[in-house]
């Protein structure tokens, strides 16, 4: 097992545990203790409380093995081979969008008399 799976899988679980201390933490109105009553986050009984603290010890963690995953994902995911297999270069006598390319000068073709039928089905959306 490698180590970018395995911390991931911790971040998980941390992540899923900081969610649940969060949800189950009493709403007291005042965000971060900023106005409500005396007992928020900023007094001595709401800094000792064991639910402000698994929060803050959680939260921590979080960002510890965030930065510990984006370090070790940059060695993980690098590579100095490029896939090719995609490569759909279009040569240079052939018009990307479709549009039938000019006959040469010493052949001469009739021009159509209607526009080839089209596999757009928004092709004639523009003159309605």
């Amino acid at each position: 097992m490698s180590l970018f799976l395995f911390l991931t899988v911790v971040q998980a679980l941390v992540g899923a545990g900081l969610v649940a201390v969060v949800l189950m933490q009493r709403s007291e109105g005042g965000g971060l203790g900023v106005g409500g009553s005396p007992s928020g986050l900023m007094s001595a009984r709401g800094a000792a409380d064991f639910l402000t603290r698994a929060t803050t010890i959680l939260a921590t963690l979080f960002v510890i093995l965030s930065i510990a995953l984006a370090a070790v994902s940059v060695n993980t995911t690098s590579g100095s081979d490029v896939d090719t297999s995609l490569d759909r270069t279009v040569p240079a006598d052939v018009d990307p969008l479709g549009a039938p390319a000019a006959a040469p000068a010493d052949t001469a073709a009739p021009a159509p008399a209607e526009a080839p039928a089209s596999d757009d089905p928004l092709a004639g959306a523009v003159g309605e």
